[in-house]
This record gives C-alpha cells, sequence and structure tokens, in this order.
C-alpha cells in the first residue's frame, strides 16, 4: 500500500490496532496521540521502519495544534491520502441531570470538534489532489441512546450526521467517506469512562465475549482497500452477544 495513513488516537486501542494493520500492508504513517512516548513504544513494539512513520504529540481538542501539526508537515507527509479520526473518548455514566460539566466539554471537544478540526485541516487537500478518504470511527450508541449514555451518544450522533453531510459536500470528488460503528471492543474505554476504576470496567465486559480492537482495523482495513469507485458509507459491528445497544447476551461464569 503506496499511501500516507494518518490516525488519531494512534496510541491504544482501535488507533493501535489500525496503525499494526496498515504498518503491515507497507503505508507510511502519521500516528497523533496526546502521549507520544505511547507512540515511540507501539512503533518499537511494531518494528515499524522509522522512514515509514511520523509521530505527533497531539490534543485534537487544540485548534490551534491542530493546524500547526498539519501545516508544519514536511512535502513528503503533507499528501495525507487515509484519514482515520479515531480519537474519542467517553466520560462518566451519569444521569443528564446529574452530569459532571467537565466530562461534557472533554466528550463534545474531542468526539466532535476534534474530528471537525482534523476533517477541515486536511480534507480540502484531498480535494485539491484529487483523491483521498475519510474513516470516521463512530459508535452504536450515535444510533441508538443507552440509559445515561445521553451526551456521549450525543457526540456519537453528531459523527453519524457529520459523515453524512461531508458524503453529501464531497459528492462530484473522488473523496471517500466511511463511518465504522462498533458496539461493544474491550480497549481503554470503559477505564476512561469510569475515571481509572478498573474494576468497574471490568464488569462491562463481564460474562461476554466482546470485539478487540484488530477486528474494527479489520473493518477499517477492508473500507480503505475498495476499489476505488465503491464507496462503504457505514459499517455496524457488534459481537455476536450482543443485538443492541442495551441488549447483551451475559453467560453465568
Amino acid at each position: 500500500m503506496n499511501q500516507i495513513v494518518f490516525i488519531t488516537g494512534a496510541s491504544s486501542g482501535i488507533g493501535a490496532a489500525c496503525t499494526k494493520i496498515f504498518a503491515e500492508a507497507g503505508a507510511k504513517l502519521i500516528l497523533a496521540a496526546r502521549r507520544k512516548d505511547k507512540l515511540q513504544q507501539l512503533v518499537e513494539s511494531l518494528s515499524i521502519n522509522s522512514s515509514h512513520v511520523h509521530l505527533i504529540e497531539l490534543d485534537v481538542r487544540n485548534r490551534e495544534a491542530v493546524e500547526s501539526a498539519i501545516s508544519s508537515l514536511g512535502a513528503e507527509w503533507s499528501n495525507i491520502d487515509i484519514l482515520i479520526n479515531n480519537a474519542g473518548l467517553s466520560r462518566g455514566l451519569d444521569k443528564l441531570h446529574e452530569g459532571a460539566f467537565q466530562d461534557w466539554e472533554e466528550m463534545i471537544d474531542t468526539n466532535v470538534k476534534g474530528l471537525l478540526y482534523m476533517t477541515r485541516y486536511i480534507v480540502p487537500g484531498m480535494v485539491q489532489r484529487a483523491r483521498g478518504h475519510v474513516i470516521n470511527i463512530g459508535s452504536i450508541a450515535g444510533h441508538q441512546t443507552y440509559p445515561s449514555g445521553n451526551v456521549y451518544c450525543g457526540t456519537k450522533a453528531a459523527v453519524k450526521s457529520i459523515s453524512e453531510g461531508l458524503k453529501q459536500d464531497l459528492l462530484g470528488t473522488p473523496i471517500r467517506v466511511t463511518s465504522v460503528d462498533p458496539g461493544m471492543v474491550e480497549t481503554e474505554f470503559s477505564e476512561v469512562r469510569f475515571h481509572g476504576d478498573s474494576e468497574r470496567a471490568a464488569k462491562v465486559y463481564q460474562g461476554v465475549t466482546p470485539l478487540t480492537p484488530d477486528d474494527v482495523a479489520d473493518v477499517v482495513y477492508f473500507c480503505a482497500t475498495r476499489p476505488a469507485h465503491v464507496n462503504i458509507n457505514e459499517v455496524i459491528l457488534m459481537p455476536v452477544d450482543q443485538a443492541s445497544a442495551t441488549l447483551v447476551n451475559r453467560k453465568s461464569s
């Protein structure tokens, strides 16, 4: 794969799994995350050729930082072929009227505004070069709201709408837009949601075989490698033990 792939939130979970699968395909990778040391560890663990990777310490919530990161890419890295908007998180599981303002700000700023900033700074170049693909990591939460999921579900519903809107706006160009929307995936997601309470996080996946980050990366890679005239608009994937955002079959141990 002779393409440049930009992955946000690349240091762990789905972002790290996407890094792995695209690295194995021979893509050149721009990896962005808030934790640059984690990116470095990932690159070393995957033995990626250093000439094939460019690391950026980046918080997508910071518009100026996103602008600076994109505009300061050298000529060899600036022609981005695939943007994977993966950076995202969930904070808290509170009723709306009891929610923490800081949790809301973090989710909206990362999941919605961060994705918008990345898209706004990268897609014009794709249009100019008449090639490119934007892949947004959405969620089943964008299709079905679940109890106490209020703001998180709202941000993922926004990703769904933004993906649809971007596809419409790019009609007439060769740029592709895909939203990959998983159900239950075992990552740091629940630990982040519960502010580091790993015991509570573990219960989320109890009695269930959830998706792995590799499962999701597999689908992302499939979408990215279709023939140029094929656009996979949206993929919803869930574990067999899950039928909806709220219906999960838990086996007693």
